[in-house]
């Protein structure tokens, strides 16, 4: 299983972002796939999770600016992050897996996944 993560960069307090990830090598019929974030010195965190029933989960950090979404078609997944702020940066990492104990509500634990990116930087100045 791979997965590549794109879109990061440098917006201001207030704008927009897309990051995509582009997985491959992966045949779970029930899933979690997830958004995790990471800043120096902290521990990887949360962001938003999406299982293959298609319940989401949002950090309440996050809620009502972040949104997850799936491409099954282009096997990619998505975070769309508007309203952005300072506390946002942070290195973005997509991760995944599945089996027969997958596929509802996905918890935001880093712990839950076994596959991972390498991840994309986001940073937001004020």
């Amino acid at each position: 299983v791979q997965l590549v993560e794109s879109g990061g960069g440098s917006v201001q307090a207030g704008g927009s972002l897309r990051l995509s990830c582009a997985i491959s090598g992966y045949t779970y019929s029930k899933y979690c796939m997830g958004w995790f974030r990471q800043t120096s010195g902290q521990e990887r965190e949360g962001v938003a999770t999406i299982a293959s029933n298609g319940r989401i989960r949002y950090a309440d950090s996050v809620k009502g600016r972040f949104t997850i979404s799936q491409d099954n078609a282009k096997n990619t997944l998505y975070l769309q992050m508007n309203n952005l702020k300072p506390e946002d940066t942070g290195k973005y990492f997509c991760a995944a897996d599945g089996g027969p104990q997958f596929g509802d509500l996905c918890a935001l634990s880093t712990l839950l996944y076994n596959y991972w990116g390498q991840g994309t930087q986001v940073t937001v100045s004020s």
